[in-house]
């Protein structure tokens, strides 16, 4: 008996009213998700939530936004017009906190939708590249809908799942999405992945944020040793520090000798390599992005970017004013745990410049950003220009420094921007 329906048979399952989760990441069930917004009309006052999703979501139609609102953990470029509008919104929340969103019931879910890898000998799926909160999605949904991909890789850890707890199940063979950021590479990023890579010993464990300066700093790793992942996710730049012997993660305190990673994001090299691979582990988000599980590690590098930072240190990585840009993520999560683990470096890597040739650093955030990362969690922020550390700096020494590896062309507005917002008043008008 054949136990896979169409994907437009699957979505029936869920009702109006219903909180749908949609897995993100390369494992986004897009065949799932546009089947169910099809519905449209036919259900009503359906939320789905999700931390990052890629590919064609075909939500910007009349039909679709009469019927379904986006109320999302994380917000992506695909879904970005959506969570800013009138039928959408944004959850701030810590990526390591969002399990418990699912496990306490703050956010009780109707159906989960996952991608996952093909039924094995014994009836085990796995979730595939992405675990993160997913695993306590199905754990906590009513109902779980189940898009089985034989390109799905099949990646050990914690999002081992028997087929038996999904409600509908439909099979699909057909490519995962890709990310390659090395495409997307710069001379900026590629100074900034050099000045990086020079404040990383030997031995360091390392965690990169997304992007293509992350990517940048493995491409400058080659010479190193004895490196350790323990990582939100991780990309292709990765498969070659392993194969060359860079990676071992001897030294890691923390499932020493494995890469641990909630999410695994690139092309079709790194999925392949992930398949299967008894080094690398997918764990749920709550343990990952633990601050206490991340400091157990030694010299431990976190390497995250950010929209903007003002001349104290204030981080804005999540949104471009009051514009919801993305989410706060996992970027708390592990510069906290970087500061607190022996030797760590908890590191902001910026182009000095937008663009569009706009400064990043800047006197004070726009009106309504976020701060995803405080002043007094910053430590090392790195340039084209330099790298500086913060650590136990006063305000007037932060701006002095930041200024130092600003753009040369916006290094006059900043200074006058330091002297207005530092002049000393005279101790009696205090």
């Amino acid at each position: 008996m054949n136990p896979y329906i169409t994907a437009e048979k699957a979505v029936e399952i869920v009702n109006s009213g219903d909180r749908v989760f949609v897995h993100g990441s390369a494992a986004t069930p897009l065949s799932l998700v546009n089947a169910l917004l099809d519905r449209a009309g036919q259900i009503n006052n359906v939320e789905l939530t999700a931390i990052s999703t890629y590919g064609d979501i075909k939500w910007n139609r009349p039909e679709v936004l009469d019927s379904f609102r986006l109320n999302s953990l994380f917000v992506s470029a695909n879904v970005r017009g959506w969570a800013n509008s009138e039928y959408g919104g944004y959850i701030p929340v810590f990526l390591s906190e969002i399990p418990q969103l699912f496990n306490s019931g703050v956010l009780p879910l109707d159906v989960a939708m996952v991608q996952v890898s093909t039924p094995d000998q014994h009836g085990y799926c796995t979730l595939g590249t992405s675990v993160d909160a997913a695993l306590s999605a199905v754990r906590n949904a009513k109902k779980v809908i189940a898009l089985v991909n034989p390109q799905m890789p099949r990646v050990l850890g914690d999002g081992i799942i028997h087929h038996s707890v999904f409600d509908a199940m439909v099979w699909e063979d057909t490519p995962l999405i890709e990310l390659d950021y090395a495409s997307k590479s710069n001379g900026v990023c590629d100074k900034i992945g050099r000045i990086v890579a020079a404040l990383i010993e030997d031995g360091s464990t390392l965690q990169m944020g997304i992007g293509t300066i992350p990517d940048a700093v493995l491409k400058h790793l080659q010479d190193h040793r004895r490196l350790g992942i323990h990582t939100e996710m991780f990309s292709d730049g990765v498969v070659d520090l392993v194969e060359n012997g860079v990676v071992t993660n001897e030294f890691k305190k923390v499932e020493c000798g494995k890469i641990i990673s909630t999410f695994i994001l690139g092309t079709r090299k790194v999925y392949d390599f992930a398949n299967n691979n008894p080094i690398v582990n997918c764990m749920d988000v709550s343990f990952v992005n633990n601050v206490g599980v991340i400091a157990r590690n030694p010299k431990v590098i976190a390497i995250n970017s950010a929209i903007e930072i003002d001349l104290t240190g204030q981080v804005c990585a999540d949104s471009i004013g009051k514009y919801q840009y993305s989410g706060i993520g996992g970027q708390m999560d592990f510069m906290r745990g970087a500061s607190l683990s022996e030797g760590g470096k908890p590191i902001i890597a910026i182009p000095s410049v937008t663009d569009k040739g706009i400064s990043r650093i800047v006197p004070f955030l726009k009106e309504g950003a976020g701060v995803v990362t405080t002043r007094g969690h910053v430590h090392y922020v790195a340039t084209e220009y330099g790298v500086v550390n913060l650590y136990g700096k006063n305000m007037e020494q932060r701006a002095k420094l930041l200024i130092s590896i600003a753009h040369p062309d916006h290094r006059e507005m900043l200074e006058r921007a330091y002297y207005e917002r530092f002049a000393k008043l005279p101790l009696s008008s205090v």
